[in-house]
C-alpha cells in the first residue's frame, strides 16, 4: 500500500469488486433472458420491465440509506454511546449493519451483499466510525476466518482429476488472459510497463465474489452445481500460484527493459503521465489521513495521557468516557466560547492553544487542559470568552453526558469541582483586582 504501484494495483482490485456489486444487481433481471429461472418470476415482465424496475428499487434504496442514514443512523449511535454499555455499542454496530443488509434483500429485493456494502458507507459518516470499526475487528478476524474454512470445504478435491483440462484453461484464462488483458489496458492508458505487470500480477487470481456470483449462478439455473467446484479449483491455485506469477513478472519485465529501444517506448516516455498519477495518489491519500485524524478517538491510556483527571478510572471505565467523547476543531483566530453565551458544553484540549478571556485577563490553556466546565457546573452562562490561538484539536462533553459522567463517576466531580472553584476564585481575584484599578 505504500508505493504508488501497490496503490493502482489495489484501486484496480476495488474497481474490479464494485463492479461486481452492479452484476449482483441486475443479474435477477437479466436471468431468465440469459436462459436461466428466477425464482417468483421475477422476469414475467419482461427484460426491458424488469431491468427498469430494478434500477428503481436500487436506487430508492440507494437514495433512501445515503440520504437519510447519514442523519439517522449516527444519531442512533450517539444515543446508545450515551448508556456507557461497550457491549450494547457493538451489539448495536452489528444489528445497524446486519439490519440495513437484510432489510434491502427482504425489502428492495437488491443483494445481502450490497446492502452490507451501503451499511458500511453509512456507518463510515458517524464521529463514531472508528470506535466501531475497532469494537467489530475480533468479528472480522472471525469471519474472515470462517470464510477461508468455508471456502476449503466446498472445494471438492477429485474436480482436479475427473476435469483436469477444464480446471487447466480456467487457470489458464485466470493467470495468463486475465493478466494480459490488464497489461494491455494499462499500457492503452499511457503508463509504464512495470505497472502494467505489476498489475497484471495482482489480479492474476479470483476470489470472494466470484463464489457470490457463482452461487446467483446456481440459484437462477445459469450455471450446474460443478461450475462452482471449478471457480474454486481456479481460486485455490490462483492465490497459491500468485507469489510465482509476481517472479515471473519480475523477469519478464526486466528482460523487455534490458532492450533500450523496448525501454524508451514502453518504459522511460511514460515517466511523466505516471509522475502525474502519483502525486494524484499522494493528495488522496493525504486527504484520506486528514478524514482519518478528524475521526480518530483516542483510546483509554491516551485519554488519560492528556487529561490526568481520568486516571482514577478504570480502562474499561475510561472507554465508556471515550463513548460520549465528540471531535471537535478550530482555526486560528476562531471564537469557541464568547462570554454571555448559554452553556451548552465543555472542551478538552487534545492540542493547540486558546486563549481565555476573562474579567480581562488573558490566559493560554494548552493541551491537557479543559474548559467550559464553570457554567454548566453553576447553570448560569458563558463568563469568558475563548478563542483559538492556532490549530486546535478538541474532545466535547454536551451538557447532559458531562451530568452524567460526573454522576457515574464521583471521584471526576470531585476533581472538576475543586479546579472550578479554584479557577472561580482566580477569577473573581481578577475583576477584584481590577476594579480596584478602576477605582485608583
Amino acid at each position: 500500500m505504500s508505493a504508488p504501484n501497490g496503490r493502482i494495483a489495489i484501486g484496480w482490485l476495488v474497481v474490479e469488486d464494485l463492479t461486481m456489486v452492479m452484476v449482483l444487481v441486475l443479474l435477477p433481471a437479466l436471468a431468465e433472458a440469459l436462459g436461466g429461472k428466477v425464482p417468483g418470476g421475477a422476469g414475467e415482465h419482461g427484460l426491458v420491465a424488469s431491468l427498469a424496475l430494478t434500477l428503481v428499487k436500487v436506487a430508492a434504496f440507494g437514495a433512501i440509506v445515503l440520504l437519510v442514514g447519514p442523519r439517522v443512523l449516527p444519531w442512533i449511535l450517539r444515543q446508545v454511546a450515551r448508556t456507557g454499555s461497550r457491549e450494547l455499542f457493538t451489539l448495536a454496530v452489528l444489528a445497524l449493519s446486519l439490519g440495513i443488509a437484510f432489510g434491502s434483500a427482504e425489502l428492495f429485493g437488491v443483494s445481502f451483499a450490497l446492502g452490507a456494502f451501503f451499511a458500511g458507507v453509512v456507518l463510515n459518516e458517524s464521529d463514531l466510525s472508528h470506535k466501531a470499526a475497532a469494537n467489530s475487528l475480533p468479528l472480522q478476524d472471525a469471519f474472515a476466518v470462517l470464510f477461508f474454512v468455508s471456502v476449503g470445504m466446498l472445494f471438492d478435491p477429485s474436480i482436479l482429476w475427473r476435469e483436469p483440462l477444464m480446471v487447466a484453461a480456467i487457470l489458464a484464462f485466470i493467470l495468463v488472459v486475465k493478466a494480459l488483458n490488464a497489461t494491455a489496458i494499462v499500457l492503452a492508458m499511457g503508463f509504464p510497463l512495470s505497472t502494467a505487470t505489476y498489475v497484471a500480477g495482482s489480479i492474476a487470481q479470483i476470489g470472494e465474489f466470484s463464489f457470490i456470483l457463482a452461487g446467483l449462478g446456481i440459484g437462477f439455473a445459469l450455471l450446474p452445481p460443478e461450475g462452482l467446484s471449478l471457480l474454486l479449483a481456479g481460486s485455490i491455485i490462483s492465490i497459491t500460484l500468485n507469489g510465482l506469477v509476481f517472479a515471473g513478472r519480475t523477469a519478464i519485465t526486466a528482460a523487455a527493459l534490458a532492450r533500450p529501444g523496448v525501454r524508451t517506448i514502453v518504459e522511460d516516455a511514460r515517466a511523466p503521465k505516471f509522475a502525474l498519477l502519483v502525486q494524484d495518489l499522494e493528495n488522496a491519500r493525504i486527504a484520506a489521513e486528514a478524514k482519518a485524524a478528524a475521526h480518530k478517538t483516542m483510546s483509554p491510556e491516551e485519554l488519560v495521557a492528556h487529561f490526568p483527571m481520568f486516571s482514577s478510572l478504570t480502562s474499561e471505565q475510561r472507554e465508556v468516557v471515550l463513548l460520549h467523547l465528540l471531535p471537535h476543531a478550530a482555526q486560528p483566530g476562531e471564537r469557541i466560547i464568547r462570554h454571555g453565551d448559554e452553556a451548552d458544553a465543555v472542551f478538552f484540549v487534545s492540542s493547540g492553544e486558546v486563549e481565555v478571556v476573562v474579567a480581562g485577563k488573558h490566559i493560554r490553556l494548552g493541551a491537557g487542559s479543559f474548559f467550559g466546565e464553570m457554567a454548566l457546573i453553576s447553570g448560569g452562562t458563558r463568563s469568558a470568552d475563548v478563542t483559538a490561538l492556532d490549530y486546535c484539536k478538541f474532545l466535547k462533553l454536551t451538557r447532559s453526558d458531562f451530568d452524567e459522567i460526573l454522576r457515574r463517576y464521583p471521584a471526576i466531580r470531585e476533581q472538576v469541582t475543586k479546579m472550578a472553584e479554584q479557577r472561580d476564585e482566580m477569577n473573581r481575584k481578577l475583576a477584584e483586582a481590577q476594579a480596584a484599578g478602576h477605582r485608583s
